[in-house]
C-alpha cells in the first residue's frame, strides 16, 4: 500500500531532559500523521467514521535532537475486521538513520453509534490508491 509522508523539524518544546525528542512527542507524531493520512484520502467519509487507537507497538532506535528534520512515513500494513494495522517509520531526513518504527492498531467505529464496524472495501481501496 502506498505511503504518506510529513516532515517535522525538532523544536525546543519537543525535547526531554536528555535534550532529544521526548517519547510522548513521537506518539503525538504517530497520531498526527495517521490523522492527516486519513483526512487526505477519505474526503467526505470523515463524518461517517471514527478511528480510535487500540494498541501502539513502538520501537525506538535513535534520538532526534534540536533542529533536526524528521521524515515521518506511514502506510496501512493490513486490515482485519474493524482493525487496521498502520506502520509508521521516522528517519533523520539528512542521514536516513531510522529513529522510530511503530505499528498501531486502529479500530474503525461508526460515528453515530460509536460501535466497531468492519472496515469496508471502499475504505481499504482508498489507501491502495493514496
Amino acid at each position: 500500500m502506498n505511503a504518506y509522508n510529513i516532515l517535522k523539524t525538532v523544536t525546543k518544546e519537543n525535547l526531554d531532559d536528555l535534550n532529544h525528542v521526548n517519547n510522548v512527542v513521537y506518539v503525538q507524531w504517530i497520531q498526527e500523521i495517521s490523522k492527516k493520512h486519513w483526512q487526505a484520502v477519505s474526503k467526505s467519509l470523515t463524518e461517517d467514521y471514527i478511528w480510535v487507537v487500540r494498541r501502539h507497538d513502538i520501537t525506538y532506535y535513535d534520538a532526534a535532537k534540536l533542529k533536526e528534520e524528521v521524515l515521518i512515513t506511514t502506510n496501512i500494513k493490513t486490515t482485519k475486521g474493524p482493525i487496521s494495522f498502520r506502520q509508521v517509520e521516522m528517519k533523520n531526513n539528512k542521514t536516513g538513520k531510522i529513529l522510530v518504527k511503530s505499528i498501531t492498531e486502529w479500530c474503525l467505529l461508526n460515528a453515530e453509534t460509536q460501535k466497531p464496524i468492519r472496515v469496508p472495501d471502499t475504505i481499504k481501496n482508498l489507501f491502495l490508491e493514496s
